[in-house]
């Protein structure tokens, strides 16, 4: 019943804007002295690598600019959750510095550096290969775009899922700067200033930084130990140049530190160890149930958390060589170390205790040639080339997994691996009006993607089993290419309303498995590329007075070859190209400005996503560990329904300023957190609410801003790791307990 209530309002306020479309009278009237709208903003969005209006764009796009950003209390890229339509996005297994992200049910399957995204992150057109050192502070953030859908005719890398586009500041264009302070709960303490001027009339410069920090709202209730914290120092840089009005160049360096303690979860199922002598199982402990208290205890020392070193520069070229066409170059290298001790078991025990140290490195060229005819044609025409170094080192520690006479039997594993990737490509796309409103726009692209990769893995047991030690190692290189098409019809049925229709094929490359630990894993650690076909059917509108805007896209994605990486006994870990997908979904996005001051907007997404097949070895009943429970019908990270609703309004008080006060309520549907489907590891329907208040003074340069996220103390999962073969380690990784703060920011 509660859902049903929640979706019919919001679909409520989507069909809105649809509504609203005969309306021809525009309203201009404000009452007297105040600031309030009287139409919505424009919302613009560089979708198509060129700004234009969000409502013009025939793509399934999401934008937020500072202030949106602000009111959906997102400190980092994970307070988009529940805002986007059919995107899951949460910080990574165990990890304080990655983030894992779903669009449409498609994502990445694993945490390991071994496997790429299947949603692509940029700041500033840049690509960032890894989701560690992606879950990024949002603290020079001019707008955030999120695109649904295969993309790589117009981006530089290719992504199966979508992309998730950050812009940060320009310094010409944000002249002047401001100074934040934050408080709150657990600890919260941070700090954020930005400032940018002109140095000449051809010159421009930006500094901005952060520190963010908190006590973590995990403990070990013996102790008092505090886990999953954050204590991280982020700075950019820009430097901005334009001689003339024939060019533009930005230079941009950035450097992030975090210095975390250990990121726990909770053990959802019954931990338990092998036993040699005499031959048994003995359950450790059993699994948790019911509301988690937010408590845990490890095997790690204090001195063990999780540090990341995060640094990267970027030059952006920008040459007009005539009225018709310009030249643009993004020439970027980036720097990642990370050192993260991760409890997997989530235990006093060890059984999936690890270390993953990363050093890796990034360089990428970009070259873009747009053409615009200044009537019905623009086409872009793009090279894009990357190569990326990745050596890691690896321990796992697992002295109570195994038992010899009801003592545990000491056990560790090292390794140390290399993976190389090149990526070559080229892409074109046409933007062409043949007809008064009718728009045909196609694109193509090719892309190479070649990988070696070296590994080395080496065990060591305990007394009297030191004699099956052994060093596992070998090397490998591949290479993959596609040619991956899109095409769009697009119609203007008025000045207010437009609809399309799309075709895109996306292409994930493959790789090698980062847990080949035996002989034989070697001799099948390759696995081959994804593919995915989307087709969407989208309509865009506005009310003639601009105080509605809304949209609504319906999608059917073809999946095939998933890379699935799934558990077989204690040290074999394969990664199956395993299944066929069908994903097929209705996305509803509006915003509605009621009055002069106050706005009403939301998303209802609806999806469903199955396997087609699932070619999975261990489901065959003659497999001698086959496991009766284990099923494939749902497709991880896919809730059904998800829908969120965001009401604001701003009261004037004359002289002293505006008073805002808002609020918003999501719903996110059952959601499966492992490819293999555990029924611990499964999030029932829930409803998360949150609301602030925001005081501006009249001249616009103080604000206070008052929150609370949470505001029911929903306990709920957002993460699984799943590896039963391991001590039957199911663990679970939640979103955070109610929380507030209060902030205070001066602006100059």
């Amino acid at each position: 019943m509660k859902r049903k209530i929640l979706c019919t309002a919001i679909g409520g306020v989507l069909l809105a804007p649809v509504m609203a479309m005969a309306q021809s009278t525009p309203s201009s009237e404000q009452a007297p002295g105040n600031q309030q709208a009287v139409t919505l903003d424009e919302l613009t969005v560089t979708a198509r690598r060129r700004t234009e209006s969000i409502m013009d764009v025939p793509v399934a796009v999401s934008a937020f600019g500072e202030e949106q950003l602000k009111d959906l209390q997102a400190s980092n890229v994970e307070g988009l959750q529940g805002a986007v339509p059919n995107m899951n996005i949460a910080q990574g297994r165990g990890s304080a510095n990655s983030v894992n992200v779903a669009i449409r049910g498609i994502g990445q399957p694993d945490s390991l550096q071994t496997f790429d995204p299947g949603v692509g992150m940029y700041v500033d057109d840049v690509y960032y290969s890894r989701i560690n050192g992606a879950l990024f502070s949002l603290f020079d953030i001019a707008q955030l775009e999120v695109l649904r859908g295969p993309q790589g005719t117009l981006y530089g890398k290719n992504s199966t899922g979508g992309a998730i586009k950050l812009t940060t500041k320009n310094p010409f264009d944000n002249e002047g700067g401001a100074i934040e302070l934050t408080a709150g709960n657990y600890g919260r303490a941070e700090g954020r200033f930005y400032v940018s001027g002109r140095l000449s009339d051809t010159v421009a410069a930006s500094i901005a930084g952060a520190k963010i920090t908190n006590d973590g709202y995990v403990r070990d209730p013996a102790t008092g130990r505090r886990f999953n914290d954050d204590d991280t120092t982020a700075v950019r840089a820009k430097l901005a140049f334009s001689p003339s009005d024939a060019f533009r160049a930005t230079l941009s360096i950035d450097h992030t530190e975090q210095d975390a303690a250990l990121t726990m979860g909770r053990p959802m199922a019954p931990l338990i160890a092998t036993s040699l002598a005499p031959a048994g199982v003995v359950v450790l402990q059993p699994g948790q149930t019911g509301k988690w208290n937010h408590t845990a205890q490890t095997s790690f020392g204090t001195d063990k958390g999780q540090e990341l070193t995060h640094s990267g520069a970027s030059l952006s070229m920008e040459w007009d060589l005539n009225e018709h066409f310009q030249l643009k170059s993004i020439t970027s290298v980036r720097k990642l170390e990370t050192e993260s001790y991760i409890d997997i078991d989530a235990s006093a025990y060890e059984l999936g205790d690890v270390l993953v140290a990363i050093d890796q490195d990034q360089k990428s060229q970009e070259f873009q040639l747009h053409y615009d005819n200044g009537s019905n044609v623009h086409a872009t025409f793009g090279a894009y080339y990357m190569q990326e170094n990745v050596p890691s080192y690896q321990e796992a520690y697992a002295d109570d997994l195994f038992q010899l006479l009801g003592a545990g039997l000491p056990f560790l594993r090292t390794i140390e691996d290399d993976l190389t990737t090149t990526s070559k490509a080229a892409f074109a796309h046409v933007n062409w009006e043949f007809a008064p409103s009718w728009t045909l726009a196609a694109g193509v692209r090719w892309t190479e993607d070649s990988k070696e990769y070296d590994r080395s893995t080496s065990t060591f047991w305990g007394a009297p089993y030191n004699v099956i030690n052994e060093t596992v190692a070998f090397s490998a290189q591949a290479d993959w290419s596609a040619t991956t098409p899109s095409i769009s019809l697009q119609k203007a049925f008025s000045d207010n309303l437009m609809g399309y229709i799309s075709a895109n094929r996306g292409f994930k490359s493959g790789g090698f498995n980062g847990r080949a630990n035996t002989v034989a894993d070697t001799r099948n650690a390759k696995f081959d590329p994804e593919f995915v076909w989307t087709y969407e059917l989208g309509i865009k509108g506005s009310s003639a007075d601009q105080r509605f805007r809304g949209s609504a896209t319906a999608f059917y994605s073809k999946y095939s070859d998933f890379q699935a990486r799934v558990t077989q006994d204690a040290s074999t870990f394969p990664v199956l190209n395993a299944a066929e997908m069908s994903i097929k979904g209705l996305e509803l996005e509006g915003t509605a400005l009621l009055g002069s001051a106050t706005t009403l907007s939301g998303q209802l997404s609806w999806m469903d996503a199955s396997y087609d097949s699932f070619d999975d070895f261990r489901l065959d009943p003659s497999y001698p560990n086959f496991d009766p429970t284990l099923t494939h019908d749902h497709v991880p990270f896919s809730p059904e329904i998800s829908a969120r609703i965001a009401l604001q309004h701003v009261f004037s008080l004359g002289n002293a300023g505006n008073l805002t006060v808002g609020g918003d309520i999501s719903y996110r549907d059952d959601t499966w957190l492992s490819v293999d489907n555990r029924d611990v590891l499964m999030q029932k329907a829930y409803t998360l609410g949150g609301l602030y208040g925001v005081w501006d003074s009249a001249a616009m340069d103080w604000q206070v801003r008052a929150g609370v996220r949470n505001i029911t103390d929903k306990s709920y999962m957002t993460e699984g790791q799943e590896f039963t073969s391991v001590g039957n380690i199911q663990t679970a990784y939640y979103g955070l307990p109610r929380n507030y703060y209060v902030s205070v920011r001066y602006n100059f």
